[in-house]
């Protein structure tokens, strides 16, 4: 990565901060808008690599165990999103020359349309909840979540201008009418979409795929995407133990009906990807597409679920182990790797045993 201007986080609700949440809620680019805390000028190396290295890793200074649901765990889920902080800027990123045969191979990967535009509609529902939070800590942390979504679109958009990608057009955001059900359902697609592209971007980089100068242009936002989902996973957690058990029963049945939604909007996906011509442009995630688009890289399944295991682990070690991490996706590929070796054991025991 080149260098960057950046804005470095400060304590305290400042303007800057407030004309952030504003911002979080529109189209606008975020390479100038203002962050928590004092502009400084372009960062040194030095400065940049600091700031990435705590993106990846904080320890709470708190004594003793972090019980979902309290105040103390609350307030350092919180001030963990808050203090690893990136403040990369989109607009000065530096984008490395490609080979013809590179940049056909970028420009070939069918995800480009929806990643953006899913990235455009999570800034917009994530603000949107945040502003329905009474919470004035988790209210800060998710619209900070909301502001960079819209950064990590503007990444998208740049990356896409550098190359010559062309997109179709987008379509207009609507506004959320239930926030929460909006605010869930992107949440849990993030935490099926991030365990893939963690093993997926692994794979494109070892296999070649892409040059280790876009890799490491493009890392800050995958390691962006860990950090989203460890708010998530720990807002949930907070969500659920402060809510009486009349409406945790409730709340219990729009998590199912979410899931089932997802699980619908993924069976759709795939029979868009049968079909010619592009999938909906209304789908919330483009880890199908992506996979799809790398197949032809020798890499049996079980080899990438390993790797989507290890990458998921790896990008979220260097994080107070006491926070949640989300656990439903990494727990089915477990289940699914254990299932698949007893199944192949037995197949190969039976093609072993003496013919009558």
């Amino acid at each position: 990565m080149g260098a960057i201007e950046v804005d470095t986080p400060g304590g305290g609700k400042t303007k800057a901060m407030m004309e952030r949440d504003d911002l979080a809620a529109t189209d606008a680019p975020v390479s100038d808008c203002p962050l928590p805390g004092p502009a400084t000028d372009t960062v040194t190396p030095a400065l940049l690599e600091s700031a990435d290295r705590i993106s990846r890793s904080w320890t709470s200074r708190h004594a003793g165990r972090l019980r979902p649901g309290s105040e103390e765990h609350k307030r350092e889920v919180c001030r963990m999103f808050r203090e690893t902080f990136n403040p990369y800027r989109p607009s000065v990123l530096s984008w490395p020359k490609l080979s013809p045969e590179e940049r056909h191979r970028l420009a070939s990967l069918p995800i480009w349309d929806i990643a953006v535009h899913t990235e455009g509609r999570a800034r917009l529902r994530f603000a949107a909840y945040a502003r329905s939070i009474a919470d004035e800590e988790m209210r800060e942390a998710i619209m900070l979540n909301a502001w960079e979504e819209n950064r990590h679109k503007e990444v998208l958009s740049k990356l896409v201008e550098a190359y010559g990608i062309e997109l179709a057009p987008e379509p207009v955001y609507d506004a959320p009418r239930n926030v929460q059900w909006a605010y869930l359902f992107t949440g849990y697609s993030e935490c099926i979409d991030s365990f893939f592209a963690f093993g997926l971007f692994k794979l494109a980089h070892q296999s070649g795929f892409f040059p280790q100068e876009l890799v490491e242009t493009f890392e800050p936002v995958m390691q962006e995407e860990c950090r989203h989902i460890l708010l998530f996973a720990n807002w949930l957690a907070w969500h659920r133990a402060n809510l009486p058990w009349w409406r945790r029963l409730l709340f219990e049945f729009r998590v199912a009906a979410v899931w089932m939604a997802i699980v619908r909007d993924r069976i759709g996906m795939a029979r868009g990807l049968e079909a010619k011509g592009s999938a909906p442009h209304d789908n919330s995630n483009f880890t199908v597409k992506g996979a799809s688009a790398l197949s032809p890289v020798e890499f049996g399944a079980r080899d990438l679920m390993q790797l989507c295991l290890q990458e998921n682990d790896r990008r979220f070690a260097g994080y107070d182990a006491r926070l949640l991490r989300p656990t439903t996706i990494p727990t089915l590929i477990r289940l699914a790797l254990f299932v698949s070796k007893r199944w192949a054991r037995k197949r190969v025991g039976r093609q072993l045993q003496p013919a009558d």
